[in-house]
């Protein structure tokens, strides 16, 4: 009988189900093998064939480990919270809780449609207050240890929408939802002191195993950089004597300081400016607040600024340099302000074309050798310009600078990072309430531990305040309340944290996921700890990591985990890329040669038949394929294969309808040799057993190495060699539960008409002999002076002269002695190769 998908998928899952397969179970006696995929954000519009390759991966893993005999766990939750939720309440009228428990029944009935193997009863959501409970109870534990603290800050602030935008979110300058212009605006936030960590973050790193381009970005986002403070004082204007504090990688280019640059929201600057310069000073800083940080620091923008009309004294030289503001230098980072070296600096020089000022060079290349016109030299070299430091190479006066520096009170060496602390507050209804009062007498007070969680007031109107807080300020029977310290009248906080939150800790959360009594148990997290494989999307390669590790470092250090890292191996499944065909008329086949880089990209085809544009998959997009038309047109297991097959699990490639096809053709082939074998006679004796013991060992490799394509292809390989040759109960039984985790709905039905007892996921993982993978007979390449003449195939082991014997005796190589020529020397590499020097 044909497999009909559509009645063996839904039979299988059902019986999963009732027997509760793919629970979490521990045994003390067997090793673990924790897989974690990054849980979704939980829209309306559903899962796309994107989200299910990284899935898949993992799946697929984690039904090998269990035929293995491994404890695996593998859970599944959703990361609920944030504003798209709100923006539709506020659009619809409909409660954010309401919208985001359809989302997430929606993606967990097509998650179960394609036969992930997720034990459900681990299952989290953020937004549930059993859950939220532990996220506001971490938080309790930074701030006792000093590490939550309130801060007045410039944010991103849209005017329109009443609340405070991430750079991501005001790209251009304009937010990104209702495209009105955005300004800057200081409001009070909460913080996380994150660069207290910020050595540790980077120098745990040697720890994991992670792509090196994901360590990079981990690496830069931290930025670590050694140089020196450097104490400029303010000659003459309103501020005259006040210390400007500057750091530096370069102290060896001071002498070419011509100029001072400080953000337009510096604390000095208006008492800088002097009163011919108020009113553009003032200008420039309204027009500042009016941009992003993306906008302000982009390389390629045109320069702009604003004097002073204040001096300050260059330590080194004791010259008189200009005090200017301008947006691309950030109050948030460093100290908000730069010594301008234009001729070392691109940027500095852009700006000091533009407005005129000096440029020094201070630097040349060691090779004596001018720098290119108009560019700036950042290079080491030698100094020039410098006084007595003239001739020394940059190493050297980098120590001497800094030397002076300390010996003058006006500097000293110390270290810097581009990493800021974490602002922790968004102006929302929709996230967790920060457990904490305020009292006009105590302060900020924590919300006792006991009286956790506290939730989010049911509310049918979500509009922001206007005032720069959250919607949660208009709601007085909730904001009103007393304070647990003194007794006195309080208010609660009404900033909400971040949606990184709720994401930075649940993994942990898995492992004891209905423990009222603590967030996890200490034996859950010896047992489980920590992550062995992290798979999700490279956008995550900064941001949510980096939150995750310093939260995870905190809580090692107050003794609520055993290991450093959480994540021992992390993995990003490519981006799929959807299609756009050009020619209607063209097939997939007629591609020859296929060049792929990047999310944006064109397939390029030789000869001129094929145009055809790809573009990364997403929401946003409306390009997404929906898995539930994949499951119905093919079944769940052609989706699962296709996903693993049409590309290396770490590159971007493209989704096309049209060689899913390849895969169900396969699969089919599978269902047939099994079901031939009830009738069909099996060969005599094991004519594949060599093979099947390659494909053993192939497939398990290949699944180690995350290598799925080629583990697909090995299967296919040895799947038309038995439709042509038949195969042995042996062969099938060994294809069939090779072929289970990749497609487990079929490999249960193939496993059951085999005669199989229970469930394929239950048997253990076929073994290889290692003897069995090598062949009996190899095949050497025989060439003449370098020149392939032909082929000589011997039992391995064949001794070395019987080998060049028999070479020398090919009637192609006989051929090529003719006429007189002699044989200098005959060179066999053992199991490969024979050459034959001829002369």
């Amino acid at each position: 009988m044909p497999f009909d998908p559509r009645e063996v998928e839904p039979k299988w899952q059902a019986r999963w189900r009732e027997a509760r397969l793919h629970r979490t179970t521990f045994d003390p006696k067997k090793p673990k093998f924790y897989a974690l995929d990054m849980f979704p954000y939980p829209s309306g519009a559903g899962l796309h064939v994107g989200h299910c390759e990284g899935y898949t991966a993992t799946d697929v893993l984690t039904r090998w480990k269990r035929m293995q005999g491994w404890n695996v766990l593998h859970p599944m939750g959703w990361d609920a919270f944030g504003l798209p939720a709100e923006n539709y309440a506020i659009k619809t009228g409909i409660h954010p809780r309401v919208t985001t428990e359809q989302a997430i029944s929606n993606f967990r009935r097509q998650i179960d449609s394609v036969g992930f193997a997720y034990d459900w009863e681990r299952e989290v959501n953020t937004t549930d207050p059993r859950y939220y409970k532990w996220t506001q109870w971490i938080f309790l534990q930074l701030f006792k240890k000093g590490l939550a603290y309130e801060s007045v800050m410039p944010i991103n602030w849209c005017p329109s929408c009443k609340t405070g935008l991430a750079n991501e979110e005001a790209a251009g300058g304009r937010c990104d939802r209702c495209g009105t212009q955005v300004e800057r605006k200081d409001l009070r936030q909460w913080m996380l002191r994150i660069t207290a960590y910020a050595d540790r973050l980077l120098e745990d790193l040697v720890d994991v195993d992670w792509p090196e381009s994901t360590l990079a970005m981990q690496r830069n986002w931290i930025g670590r950089s050694e140089g020196a403070e450097v104490v400029f004082r303010v000659a003459d204007g309103p501020a005259a004597g006040a210390e400007i504090r500057v750091f530096t990688t370069r102290p060896d280019t001071l002498h070419g300081a011509t100029y001072l640059v400080l953000s337009p929201e510096h604390a000095l600057v208006e008492p800088l400016t002097t009163p011919e310069q108020r009113t553009s000073v003032t200008d420039y800083q309204a027009a500042a607040r009016l941009k992003s940080d993306l906008e302000r620091t982009e390389l390629a923008k045109d320069k702009t600024g604003a004097f002073t009309g204040s001096h300050a004294i260059n330590p080194i030289n004791g010259e008189r340099v200009p005090i200017w503001i301008a947006d691309y230098v950030l109050a948030t980072y460093g100290t908000g302000a730069i010594m301008a070296v234009p001729a070392h600096d691109q940027r500095d020089h852009d700006f000091a074309v533009k407005f005129r000022l000096p440029i020094r060079q201070v630097v040349r290349p060691a090779d004596g050798s001018e720098p290119e016109s108009g560019k700036a030299f950042t290079e080491a070299g030698v100094a020039v310009n410098s006084g007595e430091l003239d001739g020394l190479p940059t190493a050297e006066v980098k120590q001497r600078v800094a030397a002076t520096l300390e010996a003058k009170g006006q500097g000293r060496r110390t270290v810097s990072y581009r990493l800021r602390d974490w602002i922790f507050s968004r102006q929302r209804y929709w996230g967790e309430p920060i457990p904490i009062i305020h009292c006009a007498k105590c302060g900020a007070v924590p919300v006792p531990e006991d009286q956790l969680p506290v939730t989010l007031p049911e509310v049918e109107r979500y509009e922001p305040s206007g005032t720069g807080e959250s919607p949660l300020a208009t709601i007085p029977e909730w904001l009103n309340t007393h304070c647990p310290q003194c007794g006195g009248p309080g208010r609660r906080e009404t900033n909400t944290m971040p949606q990184w939150a709720g994401s930075c800790w649940y993994y942990l959360r898995y492992l004891d996921p209905t423990n009222d009594k603590e967030p996890w148990s200490k034996e859950a997290e010896r047992q489980w700890m920590n992550v062995d494989l992290y798979v999700g999307g490279a956008e995550h390669a900064v941001l949510h990591l980096l939150y995750s590790r310093f939260w995870h470092k905190v809580l090692f250090d107050l003794g609520h985990v055993t290991t450093k890292e959480p994540f021992k191996k992390l993995r990003h499944q490519g981006t799929v890329l959807a299609y756009t065909y050009q020619d209607a008329t063209a097939h997939y086949h007629e591609l020859s040669e296929v060049e792929l880089r990047g999310e944006d990209a064109f397939l390029r085809a030789t000869g001129e038949k094929l145009s055809v544009q790809v573009e990364k998959m997403a929401k946003s997009k409306l390009n997404g394929v929906n898995p539930d038309t994949v499951v119905a047109e093919h079944g769940a297991d052609v989706l699962r294969l296709y996903e693993l097959f049409m590309g290396e699990f770490e590159l971007s490639k493209p989704w096309d309808p049209r060689a899913i096809e390849g895969c169900g053709r396969f699969l089919r082939r599978v269902w047939r040799l099994v079901e031939e074998h009830a009738t069909a006679s099996a060969p005599e004796g094991d004519p594949h057993q060599r093979l099947r013991h390659k494909t053993i060992q192939r497939v398990t490799a290949d699944l180690e190495r995350l290598q799925f394509n080629t583990a697909i292809a090995a299967l296919m390989t040895f799947t038309n060699e038995l439709t042509s040759k038949g195969g042995t109960r042996e062969d099938l039984v060994t294809l069939v539960k090779l072929v289970g985790p990749f497609a487990p709905h079929l490999g249960d039905e193939a496993w059951e008409r085999l005669g199989g007892k229970g469930f394929l996921l239950e048997q253990a993982w076929p073994v290889f002999d290692v003897a069995l993978t090598v062949d009996a007979v190899v095949t050497y390449a025989v060439q003449v002076n370098g020149k392939l003449r032909g082929n000589l195939e011997v039992e391995r082991g064949t001794p070395e002269a019987t080998v060049r014997e028999q070479a020398l005796a090919l009637p192609n190589v006989v051929r090529q002695l003719e006429g007189g020529k002699t044989v200098a020397k005959v060179i066999v590499v053992p199991d490969k190769i024979v050459n034959i020097v001829v002369r």
